[in-house]
């Protein structure tokens, strides 16, 4: 066979698997998931083009994310990114290192994401990585939040918001907002943990025509969250209906073992632990089926709450040490902050002196690793639910404290750049 005929052949074999891509894609769009992913997997089986051969294990790899099937997300990355350096390809390397970086985060591998995000940052100068490198610091975002490193990770969030912004990315944005809201939940700015899903909300109402209704979900979600930490209850209640009604239309498990666990929080906010128990059962199995360990440590200190409302110290103590192993073995210090905050409540009540002594020590180490102080009163962040502002530099204050003494740029900055002999 000569080259022409060589190159001709390639080219049909080329046209064939994007077809197929093509179809997949369709019936992944009209819910027919299964159906799509045999298309996929034949494609993946036939094809000789290493360059659609990528393009199929993309399309599985979101699939699979979306599914929950988070282990069979990183088997097809690692498959992707073999392709990639099959090709040479830094384009296809940097989208490589993403999913890469996704899969690890979404199995709770924080360091393994935040390693992943710097290569993809670092491959700057491609076409690609200048359109994903929004994504690469959301993602980035999401693993720092998770390892509670909470200045790098607002950091991460406002760069991958101004990416969306520069690239008129309402998706992206959509994204961040939802990621942000579930940042300020975490340090008790439970107004602003509003905002920023709301904000998301509107874009999915503006822009979201042509979007899967997943992003509709998404926005429900965080902000349900935020109405029950406002004491919202029938506000909660209603947005996560709308979120796990979305959630089991799409077969979206992720989603629905977040909703089930929110519903269960709900009912211990009402006192109604009877309700709450097999919501956090139900959760319980799907995170542990998709291998979410950070919502299996907030799901045990859900559970312990409902413990000691019913006075039962000794399963809430249980509840607590599970969500305490889950946690360090995580690196995730505001989780083990909020084991040691319920079980000095819970040794100070029964007056168990020498354990009390125990957690207050380790109460404050945890408040000290975390710096989760104000830099201008010192008083906590996230003890009581103040407003917070963040600086340019994503250093956080009160906003009260900066209000009543009206300092011009960060008082965190300034402090660290004094030389010695000027303090």
């Amino acid at each position: 066979m000569n080259i022409f005929m060589r190159h001709l052949v390639a080219e049909m074999g080329q046209d064939q698997t994007k077809q197929q891509i093509e179809k997949g894609l369709k019936l992944y769009q009209s819910n027919q998931t299964e159906k799509a992913l045999d298309v996929w997997t034949k494609v993946l089986q036939k094809t000789s083009d290493p360059g659609g051969k990528f393009r199929v294990l993309g399309c599985l790899i979101t699939a699979h994310s979306e599914m929950g099937k988070y282990k069979q997300m990183l088997k097809y990355a690692l498959s992707q990114i073999d392709t990639a350096r099959e090709m040479e390809d830094p384009d296809y390397l940097t989208e490589g290192y993403l999913n890469l970086a996704r899969s690890n985060e979404k199995l709770c591998d924080y360091q393994k994401t935040v390693s992943y995000c710097k290569t993809c940052l670092d491959m700057q100068g491609t076409t690609v990585s200048l359109q994903l490198n929004g994504q690469v610091c959301l993602s980035m975002g999401n693993a720092f939040l998770g390892l509670s490193v909470f200045q790098k990770a607002l950091e991460s969030y406002e760069k991958a918001l101004r990416y969306a912004h520069n690239n008129d990315d309402k998706m992206l944005e959509c994204r961040v907002c939802c990621s942000l809201g579930n940042f300020y939940v975490h340090l008790k700015d439970y107004e602003k943990a509003l905002f920023f899903p709301c904000k998301a909300a509107e874009l999915v109402n503006d822009y979201g025509k042509g979007w899967s209704l997943k992003y509709r979900a998404m926005s429900q979600y965080h902000m349900s969250v935020a109405y029950r930490k406002l004491d919202r209850l029938p506000d909660a209640m209603e947005c996560c209906e709308e979120s796990m009604k979305i959630a089991l239309q799409h077969g979206d498990r992720p989603l629905q073992a977040l909703c089930l666990l929110n519903f269960a929080d709900i009912h211990r906010c009402r006192k109604d632990a009877d309700k709450a128990f097999p919501r956090y059962e139900s959760a319980m199995c799907i995170m542990t089926e998709i291998g979410n360990r950070l919502g299996q440590a907030h799901i045990y200190l859900g559970v312990a709450k409902c413990w000691l409302l019913q006075k039962d110290f000794d399963k809430a103590q249980e509840s607590l040490h599970r969500a305490e192993e889950l946690s360090e073995e995580l690196g995730n210090k505001l989780c083990t902050l909020k084991v040691c905050c319920l079980s000095e409540g819970m040794f100070r009540s029964r007056e168990q002196g020498e354990q009390l002594r125990q957690q207050v020590v380790k109460l404050l180490q945890c408040v000290e690793e975390l710096e989760l102080y104000c830099g201008m009163c010192g008083e906590s962040i996230g003890e009581r639910d103040q407003q917070l502002q963040a600086m340019p530099c994503s250093h956080i204050f009160h906003l009260k404290c900066l209000q009543t003494n009206g300092t011009r740029g960060c008082p965190k900055c300034r402090q660290s750049s004094m030389k010695p002999g000027f303090v």
